[in-house]
């Protein structure tokens, strides 16, 4: 297993589709994970560390979690098939609950857990991004349109 990190939730122009970027902690790979809006929100705020004034449902399973006394030590995303990530959470009473990648990834963020990733689906679905310098971009206003946008972006652009 590899210890990955979330390295962003991003929006795929033009189909405005969110995605969960997971890359490789000592390395360069990065997996492109195609999710949906209200799960980019919760990873998004997790991420940025926006509190709301009533529990969310991530928020919720943790608090439930922890009222048991039991906590989530580890998320190992563990097998793609097509364009489907598989994932565990694995608990401290030793458990594995199968869970959608991104409400793992989401729960991760909430619990402090470290996130792992099988050497097969980072081998089959992770790509080393090109370093491109701003001067050899052919399309210099698409570029710009698609930063602009990331700049105006929020989570709670992604609620339902």
């Amino acid at each position: 297993m590899i210890p990955v990190s979330i390295t962003g939730v991003r929006v795929e122009l033009p189909s405005t589709q969110p995605v969960v970027l997971v890359g490789e902690i000592e390395g360069n790979r990065q997996i492109p994970i195609w999710i949906g809006a209200p799960e980019a929100s919760a990873i998004a705020m997790a991420q940025q560390g926006i509190e709301t004034e009533r529990p969310l449902t991530h928020d919720l399973f943790i608090n439930t979690l922890a009222a048991t006394g039991v906590s989530i030590d580890r998320v190992e995303i563990n097998r793609v098939e097509g364009a489907v990530f598989y994932s565990s959470l694995v608990l401290s009473n030793g458990s594995r609950i199968d869970a959608r990648t991104s409400d793992a990834l989401a729960l991760s963020l909430r619990a402090g857990a470290p996130v792992f990733c099988d050497e097969s689906v980072m081998e089959e679905t992770g790509i080393v991004p090109e370093r491109v310098d701003d001067d050899v971009i052919e399309d210099e206003e698409k570029l710009k349109e698609f930063r602009e946008f990331l700049d105006t972006i929020d989570p709670e652009d992604f609620a339902s």
